[in-house]
């Protein structure tokens, strides 16, 4: 009863000021970090390098943003978010802008490093703002907006931006700070909005101060953290994967200009922000799981479509579109309301942390790299073998996910769901 009392009083205008912010905050974290997608044709003519090392040096990112999300996901839920997440907008941002002043592949290693770095420490703590500041029955909606800042900003409009501030003659150099500047004007919106966990009304949602000491290790003895760990892995070595690889595919094997390769390349933010931003609210009505296997069988058949595919920008942006829906849809799914849902009390940061991690190291970070050496291996023309199996076996991987939706459980939060055996 008090719950629902609770419910009726709740802060929407700080909800909505919190979603909408963190939902900019992430987008220009995919800003930041895939804008050098669009951006290497030109850096690796001007600095001599292979046109495959973009793989490794997005997985590289990858890994640093994947350790640093479990790291400071837990750190999170002892210190507060406002420690977590003001200095690592600032930093990430500074390290985009710097990004466009480096001489070799060596310092541009180091700072893309320590860009994912600092993108790993704002991603699961940020997750965790929006779902304290989200009424219970929104929370999926509210993971989902929030997320598909992400796609939109540096899958969608990066490459667009990039491509024709390039076609307009800006120095790749210059384009990496005109990426960088809005992320300081979020960080001080966010100093002046955002509150820490125990002065907002979702402040429950954290559990009682004896559950936030609980062990970090104690968030893998929800079973379903660790499947949703390897299910983002799946959904994560399709769309990062392409997400890195794609322009270099269009240009280099579809044989597109560079602006045609933008506006191409562009569908997976666009299919993106689309999923991420309906795909998770779609969830709040029909139930996590169908919609994670759903999301999952859609992509590979439209992964295998985009392979046979072999000239016309408009053929190649539709199915490159749906891979982008179904799969960062799941992305936001698993990472947003299925792990919150699933993790004990006192550790939904880390438990998210654990999550984007375990996806970002392998799906973001390793599989990029082996998908470039693949490529350097099996020829450029053959990559999307790599993106194919990941969504593939993802169907599978999504069968043992456990039902965690309030709609489909019964229960009015989080925290109940039933560790004993999956639920229908």
């Amino acid at each position: 009863m008090q719950e629902n009392e609770n419910n009726k009083n709740w802060n929407t205008d700080y909800e909505w000021k919190v979603v909408t912010l963190l939902a900019i905050g992430f987008g220009l974290v995919g800003l930041d970090r895939w804008v050098i997608s669009t951006l290497w044709p030109s850096m690796s003519e001007e600095l001599g390098l292979a046109p495959e090392l973009i793989g490794s040096l997005a997985g590289y990112t990858g890994i640093a943003w994947g350790i640093f999300a479990i790291i400071c996901g837990r750190i999170s839920d002892k210190i507060g978010h406002r420690k977590v997440i003001l200095p690592a907008i600032i930093l990430f941002s500074l390290m985009g802008g710097f990004s466009g002043m480096v001489g070799s592949l060596t310092s541009l290693v180091i700072i893309r490093t320590f860009m994912g770095m600092m993108e790993g420490a704002y991603t699961p703590t940020s997750f965790t703002a929006v779902a304290v500041a989200s009424k219970p029955h929104r929370r999926g909606l509210n993971q989902g907006i929030q997320q598909c800042g992400f796609a939109l900003t540096g899958f969608a409009l990066a490459p667009i931006l990039a491509s024709q501030l390039l076609a307009a003659g800006i120095s790749w150099h210059a384009i990496f700070w005109i990426a960088a500047i809005p992320g300081f004007i979020v960080a001080a919106l966010l100093y002046k909005v955002l509150k820490e966990p125990k002065d907002t009304d979702g402040a429950a949602l954290l559990g009682t101060t004896s559950e936030q000491e609980a062990k970090w290790l104690d968030a893998l003895k929800s079973s379903n953290i660790i499947v949703c760990m390897i299910a983002l892995f799946c959904a994560m070595a399709c769309v990062f994967v392409m997400g890195a690889m794609v322009p270099v595919y269009l240009v280099n094997i579809i044989g597109l200009s560079t602006t045609d390769m933008g506006i191409v390349a562009s569908a997976v933010g666009f299919g993106g922000f689309l999923g991420q931003f309906g795909w998770p609210g779609l969830s709040d009505k029909l139930g996590r799981k169908p919609v994670a296997i759903a999301g999952f069988i859609g992509a590979t058949l439209a992964v295998w479509w985009f392979m046979q595919i072999s000239s016309g920008v408009g053929a190649l942006f539709v199915p490159l579109f749906v891979i982008a829906f179904f799969c960062l849809g799941n992305v936001a799914l698993i990472t947003g309301p299925i792990s919150t849902e699933s993790a004990r009390p006192g550790l939904i940061a880390a438990s998210i942390g654990i999550v984007v991690g375990a996806g970002e190291i392998f799906g973001g970070g390793v599989a990029p790299i082996i998908a470039g050496n693949f490529a350097g291996a099996y020829g450029l023309e053959n990559v999307m073998y790599v993106p194919l199996a990941g969504v593939a076996l993802g169907i599978v991987v999504s069968l043992f996910l456990k039902e965690t939706a309030p709609i489909k459980i019964g229960a009015p939060s989080v925290h109940a769901i039933d560790e004993s055996g999956p639920i229908a």
